[in-house]
């Protein structure tokens, strides 16, 4: 299948958290012919790539998040500017003279951008925080922007950037590609394994609004019980904010495996099973131990009696911002690793974990 083709079609997709109608559209489209595709209230969407289920097999759970890191407007301002609160956590200093798309009343996606202040008027060193922007999108009253480009209170709101592909370099730059890569993997994952024998059963779910507190993953949980899971992730690339010795998510080697984060310390078992598997069969991998930072896997690790969840993490410069950088190469491999694992389970090594 065309990666970059959808790739770049679901990074440029409109969806903040709540939001994910048009990733969701898409990733149907995308998804393996002839899979039985169920959508919840919640805008989750499952997959089954086989379209139906062997009663004896386990199941694992293949799950990336649909949603971005995104904003909502909460009060139009009397000179037509908007002000905002976040879907997400962002660095506010990374916001102004950026450009956005916000949803209007009608569906129609309006460009504003986060405002500056010139030079000209002055500059203070006060500490920017997200209550002191807002956007503008041309308008000049409040009515303006209510009766003309019909936006109101609880719009929501997304960045607005364009995607770019460097072949000879390996480079690709988005947002939003925490986590659309990782929903393009989870896609890509289930069309290599559609036609294999496997020794178990497959679900691939695009969870919702994981951005603000990973609550879509909980009725994925409810919903499809898996005996074990495996969650992609656009991972924060620390290689160019630590020293060498420091970075353990470095762009062009390969996808990340965590053994812990904020909310999770990940299945001793299974990550070694992963590992092991990754040397035999020459699949570059890096390996982290982080301090912050939560992924769906913090939910379905708990959920249910516990389920067995790793998470291969597709290194991301640049994350929660308006413009990120990837690598193919690391995604294509996550691809491989995930395919790979789903392949070697089976009933029993599972009950071994």
């Amino acid at each position: 299948m065309d990666s970059i083709a959808m790739i770049k079609d679901l990074a440029a997709a409109f969806g903040p958290p709540g939001f994910e109608d048009d990733v969701i559209k898409l990733a149907r489209y995308y998804a393996p012919e002839g899979s039985a595709i169920v959508e919840d209230n919640l805008r989750n969407l499952f997959i089954c790539p086989k379209n139906e289920e062997n009663p004896d097999f386990p199941t694992v759970l293949i799950d990336a998040h649909s949603d971005e890191v995104g904003l909502m407007v909460q009060a139009i301002n009397p000179n037509g500017t908007l002000t905002f609160v976040p879907l997400g956590d962002w660095v506010a200093s990374s916001l102004p003279s950026q450009k956005v798309s916000i949803r209007n009343l009608d569906g129609e996606l309006i460009t504003g951008v986060v405002a500056t202040r010139p030079p000209h008027f002055g500059l203070d060193n006060l500490p920017l925080t997200i209550p002191q922007l807002v956007i503008d999108i041309g308008a000049t009253s409040h009515d303006e922007v209510t009766e003309l480009f019909k936006i109101t209170l609880g719009c929501p709101i997304a960045p607005h950037t364009d995607f770019a592909h460097d072949p000879i370099h390996d480079i690709l730059m988005s947002k939003a590609f925490d986590c659309r890569l990782g929903c393009a993997a989870v896609l890509e994952v289930l069309h290599e394994v559609k036609d294999l024998q496997l020794g178990v059963n497959i679900v691939g779910s695009l969870s919702s609004q994981e951005e603000i507190g990973m609550r879509g993953i909980k009725a994925v949980a409810n919903r499809v019980k898996p005996d074990v899971a495996i969650c992609f992730e656009g991972s924060p690339a620390d290689d160019t904010l630590e020293k060498p010795h420091l970075a353990q998510t470095n762009l062009k080697r390969g996808p990340m495996l965590r053994h812990i984060d904020e909310g999770m310390v990940t299945h001793p078992r299974f990550m070694r099973f992963a590992i092991d598997l990754a040397k035999e069969l020459h699949i570059p991998i890096q390996q982290a131990v982080r301090t912050g930072g939560k992924t769906n896997g913090s939910s379905l690790h708990l959920a249910n009696n516990g389920i067995p969840t790793i998470v291969i993490g597709l290194p991301v410069r640049y994350v929660h911002s308006h413009n990120s950088i990837a690598s193919l190469a690391d995604y294509k491999r996550g691809v491989q690793l995930a395919s790979e694992i789903i392949q070697a389970l089976n009933a029993d090594i599972i009950d071994g974990f």
